[in-house]
């Protein structure tokens, strides 16, 4: 990559890592082979007096990460979502990295308000607090609106932030390509794919728009959701560089103390966090993908409230079904279907054995169902069903480590608000349902009006479409242009179509 910088910028983590005690922690999560381990030592032990020191109280990866600056910090926080990538207990020590950072001057947040929305930060707010709350990307101000005196959270990213993590992110670019050479083959490696997930995480928090439009979005989805809500996000008041929300008001949901004296049911609260989870990955295939204590509240209502919409998950109607029916098939312990679902899918390639899957799953499946039923982790579950369907020859998805990593947080959370909860009890209703809306009759019905108005809105295409295929697919002359063959050949394939949907239908119904 570009500049020197680089160079010096990797000496300089190398040395960190060396003397915070982190570099044998990393290199054995990576299973760095000897070239890899090799060159990393040069990089750090004859720099060893130039690496930070960081906090002895923190574990060394963390130690290391904190002391090497905000891009550093980011990136292990988002490696700590690829547990296939560093190891489970890696991941557990990076869960816990935070990036609280000294706050910048208010006058220069008003600076950054005033360039980005176009008018003195004294004509928009009649108040604007210190800051509440400064991490590695931005920090926040509670600020009241001029024009209607309503309380609202204001973002404002740090000054020159995208310029310094551009600087880091290049450097972890060479880095990247020096893994490649070094070690090729390393298992779990996959170096540039792991760079290029976190420039696109951290390119999307670097632009507070494309925060608010996921706000939006996810409140549009679950604006039905009893007992949820999210803070509404003020376009006229937001661009780029800055953020402004509705202000959430509410008792952490992590201070069950608080929770108990404002009189919330704390048994409610942890089954119903589980399940809005569920629902909005399942139901929407959008999810809150950084779902932890410090960004839900309880509002007076009892309504539990999300906020910090930076990193969001996603996942394909597609993907959904099948995964639901995994995850139901576990839950009736029919692990002979959940082997077929995977080569249904084309997850685990056709020449493997589906029963040998289908007792490699059972093997996943029966210590689990085998513990206290308090202790059943779905989480723990999709972990252990990656580690089989790797050895199987599935290749890793990083939408569904995500959603792994996430549920392992969500069952966190509602285990800190009530310890006995059964995570099978509550998912299964949501599962259940979401299987039958999807897979069943219904779903058919619903798939076959969207197959009819996709041909529709391709009708006139249609008979020029045919014709292609028929000059290209056989030695006979193309039919004359004609509205009248267009139609019928139009209509041939629409009906044709229809009717193997028809079939299909009938024989989903008997």
């Amino acid at each position: 990559m570009r500049g020197p910088h680089n160079i010096w910028r990797l000496i300089r983590t190398g040395a960190t890592l060396e003397r915070t005690g982190a570099m044998n922690v990393v290199l054995d999560a990576f299973e760095a082979p000897p070239a890899l381990r090799f060159v990393a030592r040069m990089l750090g032990v004859p720099f060893k007096w130039l690496g930070y020191s960081g906090d002895p109280a923190m574990p060394p990866a963390t130690r290391a990460l904190t002391a090497l600056g905000p891009a550093y910090i980011k990136f292990g926080q988002v490696l700590s979502t690829r547990p296939d990538i560093v190891g489970d207990e890696l991941s557990v020590q990076l869960r816990v990295l935070q990036d609280k950072l000294p706050p910048f001057p208010t006058e220069q947040a008003k600076a950054e308000v005033e360039r980005e929305l176009g008018q003195p930060t004294d004509v928009i707010f009649s108040e604007f607090s210190d800051p509440i709350a400064a991490a590695s990307i931005a920090q926040v101000h509670k600020a009241r609106l001029a024009e209607n005196r309503e309380l609202v959270a204001v973002k404002v990213l740090r000054p020159n932030i995208e310029k310094a993590f551009r600087k880091d992110i290049d450097a972890f670019y060479l880095a990247a390509r020096l893994v490649d050479l070094l070690a090729p083959g390393a298992r779990r490696l996959r170096p540039m794919e792991v760079i290029e997930h976190f420039d696109g995480v951290v390119r999307g928090e670097l632009d507070l728009r494309l925060e608010s439009s996921a706000a939006s979005e996810f409140a549009a989805n679950t604006e039905k959701d009893e007992g949820f809500q999210l803070p509404t996000v003020k376009w006229e008041h937001s661009a780029r560089r800055v953020m402004t929300l509705e202000w959430a008001e509410g008792v952490p949901l992590g201070d069950n103390a608080a929770i108990d004296a404002a009189g919330h049911d704390r048994v409610a609260l942890s089954e119903r966090v589980l399940t809005l989870f569920l629902s909005h990955a399942l139901r929407d295939g959008y999810f809150h993908a950084d779902m932890h204590q410090g960004n839900l509240k309880v509002a007076a209502n009892g309504n539990i409230i999300a906020y910090d919409f930076g990193i969001m998950g996603h996942i394909d109607e597609y993907t959904r079904r099948v995964y639901a029916e995994i995850l139901f098939g576990f839950i009736r312990r029919d692990y002979k279907r959940v082997a077929q679902v995977h080569f249904e899918a084309g997850y685990v390639p056709m020449d493997k054995d589906v029963d040998e899957f289908a007792r490699a799953l059972r093997a996943v499946g029966e210590p689990i169902f085998g513990m206290d039923a308090t202790r059943i982790s779905m989480g723990r579950l999709l972990s252990y069903l990656f580690e089989v369907t790797e050895r199987f020859g599935m290749e890793t998805r990083t939408e569904l480590i995500l959603l792994q990593r996430t549920m392992v947080v969500v069952e966190g959370v509602a285990r800190s608000l009530n310890p006995q909860i059964n995570i099978w009890t509550v998912a299964r209703p949501i599962v259940s349902d979401y299987i039958n809306k999807s897979i069943g009759p219904k779903a058919v019905l619903r798939d076959l009006g969207r197959t009819a108005r996709v041909l529709t809105r391709f009708g006139p295409r249609l008979p020029d479409l045919v014709e292609a295929a028929l000059v290209r697919q056989s030695n006979f002359e193309p039919p004359k242009p004609g509205g009248f063959k267009r139609w019928i050949a139009g209509a041939a394939i629409l009906g044709g179509a229809l009717g193997a949907a028809a079939i299909w239908l009938i024989q989903e119904l008997l």
